[in-house]
């Protein structure tokens, strides 16, 4: 299992590629609010997503939040290290996106 610490440097890790992403391939349109949550640390994080970025990555939950990322922790570090794949981890339900199926798409262009 991985740390909290792990969990929030992964995300910041998200962001960095985000942010490079969007440099190059140009901006999407999309502004949302992201909640992250991770049930083996019970641990949770909040941030937003514009532009294509990942931006003002904080420790908490967002109830309100138009979209919702459910992964362990060990998951969570897989999935933005690129070792696990996202289709199957939803597919499978290892892990859960929650977002109406608009937004989905547009976040299929960022996964």
């Amino acid at each position: 299992m991985a740390s909290v610490d792990e969990c929030r440097q992964a995300l910041l890790d998200l962001a960095a590629r985000l942010d490079a992403n969007a440099a190059t391939q140009g901006r999407l349109d999309l502004d949302r609010t992201l909640a992250c949550r991770v049930p083996d640390l019970d641990a949770a994080f909040h941030a937003r997503l514009t532009g294509g970025r990942l931006v003002d990555i904080a420790d908490g939950d967002d109830p309100r939040a138009k979209i919702t990322l459910v992964a362990s922790s060990d998951d969570l570090i897989a999935l933005v290290a690129g070792r696990l794949d996202v289709t199957r981890a939803v597919t499978s339900r290892q892990v859960s996106i929650k977002a109406n199926p608009f937004d989905m798409l547009k976040l299929r262009k960022l996964l």
